[in-house]
């Protein structure tokens, strides 16, 4: 099979490459991102060609379509994983990235006559749950009201079934994964979700009693276990949505556990997002509110579906997959890959591993 994988530079394009090296039945990729790794780079990125192209460029539609047209022509599938929570502050950039960018690899898809298609959604999508029952993937996909990106993951949503609905020949399948962490991504979430002001000691065990928003409760999955899953989405040419996650749902004595801190104190929901209102709009953490607001309304998700009809059998539970990439933001750890590079590689000896 050729597979192209758009945003193969970043998380889970970096876990989806190492699935694919191993690989008999993926005989071909090519990576398409934004910065594409230099030089001859190492392992898992050489296994691909890169193709460099942004999705959110600022010019009409065509240009990005037509470029996208050729590197899709004779693929077999694409992955669409590009997604961009950075700048968080420019809506407009964020807009352009996730939704236009969606809408121009659909089309672009649709023009070279690609059979399949697998996007990566996210429990992000999903309309609030009311309660901690598993959700099914029938749950509506209208987002949660106050994030963006949870917008924007609905919005991608419906491009999907827009897509869908005016070209019933093609295949789309949907990853709906919770969220999604593994050791080399460690400096990436550092750099995208805390900020430079967020001391990374203070998850090494050094903090002695975690604020934790009352209600809050969490769902993740390792990197490698949903590459798994999109491996067996495009090699099985599967079609719907598929909920990801691993087993097991956090809160807060789990996470006071994984980090090592001394205790747990639950604090106000509201107490919480007006802290984080103000540390964001005054540029100290990376994120805003609205991934407040989404994490504690997104639904616990119910996995039933991709361990039925995808294998899913994680080999990480939540907690250590948590574990894993607390481990490396604490440590600053990276790849050669531009998304992934940790400060202390150059791009030099990034391109050389």
């Amino acid at each position: 099979m050729r597979v192209v994988v758009v945003g193969a530079s970043g998380n889970v394009g970096t876990a989806l490459l190492r699935r694919f090296m191993t690989d008999p039945t993926v005989t071909s990729v090519v990576g398409v991102a934004r910065r594409v790794p230099h030089g001859l780079p190492p392992l898992p990125y050489r296994i691909a060609s890169w193709v460099a192209c942004d999705l959110g460029e600022g010019v009409p539609d065509e240009p990005v379509v037509a470029r996208l047209t050729d590197v899709f022509a004779g693929a077999d599938a694409v992955v669409h994983l590009a997604w961009a929570v950075q700048p968080s502050h420019d809506r407009r950039r964020l807009f352009d990235v996730n939704v236009s960018g969606t809408r121009r690899v659909l089309a672009a898809v649709v023009r070279a006559g690609v059979p399949h298609v697998v996007a990566a959604s996210s429990v992000g999508a999903y309309s609030p749950a009311p309660d901690d029952v598993p959700r099914a993937e029938g749950w509506p996909t209208d987002g949660v009201r106050s994030s963006s990106y949870s917008l924007h993951k609905a919005a991608q949503e419906r491009l999907l079934d827009e897509t869908e609905a005016t070209h019933p020949g093609l295949v789309v399948a949907r990853l709906r994964p919770a969220l999604v962490f593994q050791r080399d991504a460690g400096h990436e979430i550092t750099r995208y979700f805390l900020g430079r002001f967020v001391p990374r000691a203070l998850l090494d065990g050094r903090l002695p009693v975690l604020p934790w928003p009352s209600g809050l409760r969490l769902q993740a999955v390792h990197a490698d276990d949903l590459a798994d899953a999109c491996r067996e989405a495009v090699v099985r040419q599967v079609r719907g949505a598929f909920n990801v996650a691993a087993p097991g749902v956090l809160r807060g004595e789990d996470v006071a556990d994984v980090i090592g801190a001394g205790a747990v104190r639950e604090v106000a929901p509201s107490t919480v997002r007006a802290a984080l209102a103000a540390a964001w709009h005054a540029r100290a953490v990376a994120v805003g509110p609205g991934w407040l607001d989404l994490a504690l309304a997104a639904p616990v998700l119910d996995t039933a579906r991709a361990e039925r009809e995808l294998d899913l059998r994680p080999r990480w539970t939540a907690a250590d997959a948590m574990r894993e990439v607390v481990d490396g933001i604490v440590a600053g750890d990276g790849t050669a890959s531009p998304p992934l590079l940790p400060r202390r590689l150059t791009r030099h000896s990034a391109s050389h591993g």
